[in-house]
């Protein structure tokens, strides 16, 4: 770690603690030249992956576009804010933990409907006719099969 005073390039480290949280650490440093002092912060850099469109382009992952597909899902439901937040915390929580660099929004889609049809029902069908473009009647009966297996 270089000296952020005069560059030099060998510091040593005098106290390390993991913070409260325990996602980063601190360090206390002291540049052998000269002698000055100073803290590091160390933390894990996890990037969300790229979202590949249906038409193929690339964009960078938006959490209030995820919020706002699940916001309209759930628009005039009985589902707590908190329950939403948990939900797109488990949806970004399966995106980073995936590895993958790229995600198409097919496979986001479908995280969706599993936090949906956990969330609520109704919301479940809104979303899934919207995601699968259902185009008859039997389609709904279908999806709603699905969901009332479920319950028994």
């Amino acid at each position: 770690m270089k000296c952020p005073f005069c560059h030099h390039g060998d510091t040593q480290v005098l106290d390390t603690r993991v913070s409260e949280e325990g996602d980063s650490i601190r360090r206390r440093r002291r540049c052998t030249k000269c002698d000055k002092r100073f803290t590091t912060y160390e933390r894990i850099e996890l990037s969300m992956p790229i979202i590949v469109k249906k038409n193929g382009s690339r964009t960078e992952y938006e959490s209030s576009k995820l919020r706002g597909s699940l916001m309209l899902a759930l628009r005039k439901r009985p589902v707590a804010a908190e329950a939403i937040d948990n939900a797109v915390a488990s949806i970004e929580e399966k995106l980073l933990t995936s590895g993958r660099r790229e995600v198409d929004t097919g496979h986001v889609g479908e995280l969706v409907m599993q936090e949906l049809k956990r969330l609520d029902k109704i919301a479940y069908i809104r979303f899934a006719s919207v995601y699968k473009n259902f185009e008859d009647l039997d389609e709904f009966q279908e999806a709603l099969a699905e969901v009332g297996h479920q319950r028994k």
